[in-house]
């Protein structure tokens, strides 16, 4: 896997900074919000599967990984131990620790920042981070991405948890495809040639292989695997 540097570009005068500062900001509460509307269906539920407001908040606030989040509440609700759960959700977080390992270079922080920092480590902010133009730029994405995720996801599993007798069924709204819509719309501005079209459709086709026959985590991982594979493979013949 290659590293999530921003691509070399000359440095931004007084003048355009504000105005690059300004769109990034804008996009990355763009993406919180579409992001946190699944917060919505998170809270509802979790509350539905057996746990209290509360706790569905102290998940949303310590865990911060939806997916993880909702592997959690399906197998506790459906009665599964609590050990499984966890063995899953750490499964679907391991993704996130690949992303970590390549922001560590861009983003350079240590002691208790580091700390605070890696709760933002996310899809959506990993996306918006690639790609800019500066460091300067690409670490304001990253971290005003992160923090209108964490921000707009944690106040709607508050609500979402608080309005579970009377919200509706979460897919009827859509609400459960807003985190994956957004993440793709993030992704497409990256797919300009076709060899990363290749790269994609490979990881794409080895994970829905995967899926009727593997636990629930471990196709993400293989398809995280055969990208990693294929884009260092792409990276050598380039040279």
């Amino acid at each position: 896997m290659t590293k999530a540097q921003p691509t070399a570009s000359p440095v931004p005068t007084a003048d355009s900074w504000p105005r690059q500062r300004a769109a990034v900001l804008r996009d990355a509460v763009g993406v919180g919000l579409a992001v946190g509307a699944l917060g919505l269906s998170f809270g509802a539920l979790a509350v539905v599967a057996g746990f209290s407001v509360v706790q569905s908040c102290v998940l949303s606030l310590l865990m911060f990984s939806g997916a993880s989040q909702f592997a959690v509440i399906g197998v506790l609700g459906a009665g599964g131990a609590a050990l499984t759960g966890a063995a899953t959700a750490t499964l679907l977080g391991v993704r996130n620790s690949l992303y970590g390992l390549n922001l560590s270079a861009l983003l350079q922080v240590g002691g208790l920042r580091r700390v605070a920092t890696a709760q933002l480590v996310l899809d959506e902010s990993s996306a918006m981070s690639m790609g800019r133009r500066t460091e300067r730029e690409a670490r304001l994405a990253f971290y005003a991405t992160g923090a209108a995720v964490f921000v707009c996801w944690n106040i709607a599993t508050l609500a979402g948890a608080l309005g579970a007798k009377v919200l509706p069924d979460p897919e009827a709204l859509g609400l459960d495809v807003a985190s994956p819509a957004a993440f793709v719309a993030l992704l497409m501005p990256r797919l300009r040639e076709r060899r990363f079209w290749a790269v994609a459709v490979a990881a794409a086709a080895v994970a829905l292989a995967g899926v009727p026959f593997l636990p629930v985590g471990v196709p993400v991982l293989l398809a995280g695997l055969v990208a990693g594979v294929a884009g260092l493979a792409l990276r050598k013949e380039s040279r």
